[in-house]
Formats: structure tokens, sequence, C-alpha cells
């Protein structure tokens, strides 16, 4: 037996070692807690002890060496890093290595990060000095890092309650199984809701009321779902409180998906590198204006998104409150700092969207320099036909006079019948927004003039028609038959392929390479018809007396120039925002053998200016 002394020598002795053996180990585990060993050897693949130690430890906070010279005006001044900053931020940790702060709790519980923000407080290290405060606030509004924050504070505390009290304990599982059934249950709720959604499917029926027989397609897939699934099925028959299928609990779930939606498009757009607005005035059912936005964007990982964001009301249709409206929701969607990310706006064709002075386009590039407007190709290609349809007096005559012929045989079934029998084939409807429909009711007529004439010439002798048909019949015949009619359903005949094929061209997700090689090769084959009208000549029926005021030989020849010139005009004018094309220039493979021997400086230039944020 030891003496009370010699137990003491020998209880002091052992803690010495003790106290000995945890200094190596927590010198150890102050060199696992650095910033390069977590990035080798990750928290998460650590022992809880280990865990422990280093939370006890907390972030590195060496001195960094960081300064970054910036310039204001003609003032140069250098920032550089102070270690004020590890007290004002407890999360902040410093690397040594790299040079760089990172975030000490997003290291250890989420080192890959999901958003360019999150990665650099991650993995790459944040360097910039000038705007550290900014990053600072911005991170700690992240999810991320408030869930990180979470974890870090609470690894390694235990709740007391659940070892002292049984019943305590059962009664957080049971509250956990609840969540996870009312969880699922609702998880059921939404993907029916979204299933309505991706469909168009109303989610409730005409007559659906309490009681109805008509319960709504929603109410039926839901049903559906609750026989394949007991827990679903469970609840619909004995919730008292709460069901999910009232269209009051629709709304909201459709609300609640719009938020979360919206805020994971926000994080995306704030993020990405380049975004583009699309915008468009339309009218609901409550003849209500309001402008459609879409966002297009590139994410980090260089993939290129459109969504659709929101409906913004408008309370008139000036260029003013347009712009307002539009630079609104473009302000909280941007800071000050990231106004050059947004590259392009694209509108319709309207005078007062696509003015130059003081059109939308104009006022929002007073506030976002680089937001370049570019408009819907397609589109324009419409309005350049319509160009020269309506300021040529007599083109626009005989558009509406031919594009009578359908609505002729549209309004009567009788009328449709001879056309079958005659003709064998239905002439294409009016439409008003599409100029295709002119392109393909030309293309019918022309082809098939011969037989529409004997259609028209069936109803005429038929006897089995009213007055009004007949003497309608008589004017097709003679219009038909018309020299100058035949003129100008010539000359449309023979521009109308060439419109049909840059439509199709347009109208596909292509690049501006492309593009620019479709107009050229349009605005060629339209050249090469103005051409050739100098050497045609149109002749009418045979036996025909000619009218005293059609047109002679060379107004038919000044006439198709006029209608290839107005069109070959108008295309250069609605096309004539080039900057982006001549940046396509640069990246065209077979224009860079002739760039090695003489490089377009000029391209560049241009590039550069129209996209500052280039580097030259």
């Amino acid at each position: 037996m030891c003496s009370h002394k010699g137990r003491a020598f020998v209880i002091c002795l052992l803690r010495g070692i003790m106290n000995e053996h945890s200094m190596k180990k927590m010198a150890s585990v102050e060199f696992s807690s650095t910033i390069v060993s977590l990035k080798e050897f990750p928290f998460s693949r650590r022992t809880n002890e280990e865990k422990a130690a280093i939370k006890q430890l907390g972030p590195p906070r060496p001195d960094l060496n960081i300064k970054q010279v910036s310039t204001k005006g003609e003032k140069a001044y250098t920032r550089s890093f102070n270690k004020n900053w590890y007290l004002r931020k407890t999360w902040l940790a410093g690397c040594h290595v790299a040079n760089a702060l990172f975030c000490y709790p997003c290291l250890l519980f989420h080192p890959e990060g999901n958003t360019a923000d999150g990665t650099a407080w991650t993995i790459k290290g944040v360097t910039d000095m000038q705007h550290l405060s900014e990053k600072v606030k911005k991170h700690e509004k992240s999810k991320n890092h408030m869930d990180s924050c979470l974890k870090f504070s609470a690894l390694g505390r235990v709740n007391i309650a659940t070892h002292l009290d049984e019943g305590y304990r059962l009664a957080v599982l049971r509250y956990n199984d609840e969540v996870s059934k009312n969880r699922h249950i609702l998880n059921r709720l939404i993907q029916c809701v979204k299933f309505c959604g991706i469909f168009e499917l109303a989610l409730r029926g005409k007559d659906e009321t309490e009681g109805s027989t008509n319960p709504g397609i929603f109410r039926g897939l839901v049903d559906f779902v609750a026989e394949l699934d007991e827990v679903f099925d469970d609840h619909l028959k004995t919730a008292s409180v709460f069901k999910g299928t009232s269209k009051t609990i629709q709304n909201e779930l459709l609300g609640c998906m719009l938020r979360v939606v919206r805020e994971r498009i926000v994080e995306e757009v704030k993020a990405a590198k380049f975004v583009a607005i699309e915008a468009e005035e339309t009218t609901d059912v409550s003849t209500q204006t309001q402008l459609v936005l879409v966002l297009r964007y590139i994410d980090s990982n260089n993939a290129v998104h459109e969504r659709f964001f929101e409906f913004l009301p408008l309370s008139e249709s000036t260029s003013t409150s347009i712009a307002n409206v539009i630079l609104e929701r473009l302000n909280s969607l941007f800071s000050d700092d990231d106004r050059e990310k947004l590259i392009a706006q694209a509108y319709d064709g309207a005078s007062v969207m696509r003015g130059e002075k003081a059109g939308v386009q104009q006022k929002v590039r007073e506030h976002f320099p680089n937001a370049h407007y570019v408009h819907c190709y397609a589109h324009q290609l419409n309005l350049i036909m319509q160009q020269a349809t309506s300021h040529i007096s007599k083109v626009k005559v005989f558009f509406s006079e031919l594009s009578g012929i359908s609505t002729f045989f549209s309004r009567s079934p009788k009328r449709t019948s001879i056309l079958d029998q005659v003709v064998t084939r239905r002439l294409p409807r009016a439409s008003a927004t599409r100029w295709n429909f002119n392109s393909r009711i030309v293309s019918t007529v022309y082809e098939n003039r011969a037989d529409l004439i004997e259609c028209f010439e069936a109803i005429k002798t038929s006897g089995s028609f009213d007055p009004l048909t007949v003497r309608e019949a008589s004017g097709y015949i003679r219009m038909l038959q018309d020299e100058d009619f035949v003129f100008f359903l010539s000359i449309f005949h023979s521009i109308m392929p060439h419109v049909d094929v840059l439509y199709q061209q347009l109208q596909q997700d292509i690049d501006a390479v492309l593009i620019q090689r479709a107009l050229q090769k349009f605005t060629s084959s339209v050249q090469a018809i103005r051409n050739a009208s100098s050497h045609q000549q149109v002749q009418g029926e045979p036996g025909a007396k000619r009218p005293r005021t059609a047109l002679g030989e060379e107004e038919k020849q000044r006439m198709a120039k006029e209608i290839c010139d107005t069109i070959l005009a108008h295309t250069k004018e609605r096309f004539s925002f080039t900057d982006h094309l001549v940046s396509a220039t640069l990246l065209q493979g077979d224009l860079f053998g002739r760039y090695s021997n003489s490089f377009p400086i000029e391209a560049l230039h241009a590039t550069v200016k129209a996209y500052p944020m280039l580097d030259q």
C-alpha cells in the first residue's frame, strides 16, 4: 500500500503524462484542422473525437498578406487584409498556403458548395478585398451558410431530456413519424398539382361544387394515386382537418411552388455570368394589359436556361411606363456591380419598344449599357413582308383579293364540297399574325389557278347557289384571269419559297453565324429575282380582253423591282443591329484561314465595344 503522499505523487505523474499526451494529440488535431488538411482529409470522414477537437480549436486565423491595387478615377490605392475581420466574423478562417479567406463552417459541412458564391468560400478562397464586405453579407444570407453554422453549433451537444425521460424520447419519435407522414402526403398532393400543370389540365371541373358529380381532373388524379398508396388513401378517408383537395389548398400549393421556383431562379441569375431578358405585352381574360418577363442566362456549368419569371402589370402602354416596370424588376435582380451581366434585351418590333431615342430599349440601356436590343428574327421577317404589302397599294389590294378566295370557301360546306371535287385540295385559312399563311395561299392558287377557275365556273352554272354566291364566283373568275393579278401571283410565287426557307431557319435555335449566312443567302436570292424581272413577261389568258387600266410591261418591271427593293431595304433596316453578328464572325471556322493572314481587327474592336466585359 502506498502512503497518501505516494498516491498523490502517482496521480500527479499520471496527470503529467496525460497532459503531455493530450498536448501532442491536440497539436496533431490542430494541424489537421488547417484549411489544407481539411481539403485533403474531409471533415465528414473524421471520427467524432476528432470532430469535437477540431470544433474546440476553432478556425485557423493566420495574418494573411493579401493586397489589392485598385484605381478610382486617376488615383490608385491599395487595399490589404486586416486581422480585425476575424473578430467581426467568427466564421472566417484563413489559409497561409492559399493566402485567402474561407468560411470555416461551410468548409466542414458543405465543402463542395452549390453556387458560385459557395464555391469561392470553400474551394477557391476569397481574395477580393475591395468587395469583401459585400461578399461577406451575401454569403451570410445563403442557405448553405446558415445550415452549416447551425450544424457547427450543434456539433457535440446532447439532448439530456431524451436520456432522462423515456416518454419524452418516444414522443419525439412519434412526432418525427407524424412529420414524415405529413411530408409524404403533401408530396403526393404537390405531385398531382405538378402533373396537371405539366399537361395544362384544369385543376377543377367546370361545375365543381360541394356534392357535384364532376369532381375535376385533380380530384380524379388524387383518387387514382390513393389506390396505389395506402398511407395517402388512409389520410383521405380519416382526415377531419386537412385533406388538401380544396381549391384554396391547391392555390396555396401553387403559390408556394411559385415562390420556391422564383427564389431558385433569382439565385441562378445572381450567380450567372451573362443574362438576357425577353418581354412581350399581352392581355388577360379581364382585358388587363400585362408584361410577360422571361429570363435567359448561363449558369455556373455553362448551361443555357430560359425561364418564365412573372407577369408584370401595366398601367399604360407607353415607353416610359413599360421601361419603369422592367427597370424596377431588373434593379431587384442586379446589384450595381452586376449590371454589366445583362447583355441583351428582346421585345417586339413596335416603335414604342425599339425606338433608338425614346423607346423602351434605349431607356433600359441608360441603366444597363451592355443590354443590346435584339429583335425576334422570325417576327422581324413577318414585319418585313407586311411592310412590302402595305407600302405598295397595288400589292395590298392583291393580297386582300387573294385572301378572299379562302374566305369564300370556308363560309359554306356546300362551296367546300365543290372545291374538293374539282380542285381536290383545301385552301389555307387566313391568319392575322403569321405570314406563312400568305405564302401557302400564293403557292396553292398559283399551282391550281386553272382548276379554281373551273370550280368557280361550276358554281356559276350549277343553278343551285344563291345570287350572291354566283355574283362572287363571277368576280373571282375575272380576278383569276386578270393579267395584273397573274403578274403579282407570279412574282410572289418566285419570292415566297425563299421567304419560307428563311422563316424556318430563323425559327430554329441557331447561332448568330448561321443567321448571318441565312440573311445573306436570302438577300442574294431576292436580288437575283429583281435582276431577272427585267427580262420576264407575264402573259394573260389567251383571247382575254386587256383592260384599259392594266399595267404595261415597263410598269410591271418597275413594280417587280419596287417589291424586291422594299423587301431588301426593310431586311437591311430590321437586321441593322450587327454588333453581335460581327462578333460571331470571329468564331466562323471557314474564315480562320483568311484570319491567319489578315486578322479582322475591326471586328474585334466592334466586339469589345459591344461587350466591354470581354478582355481584348
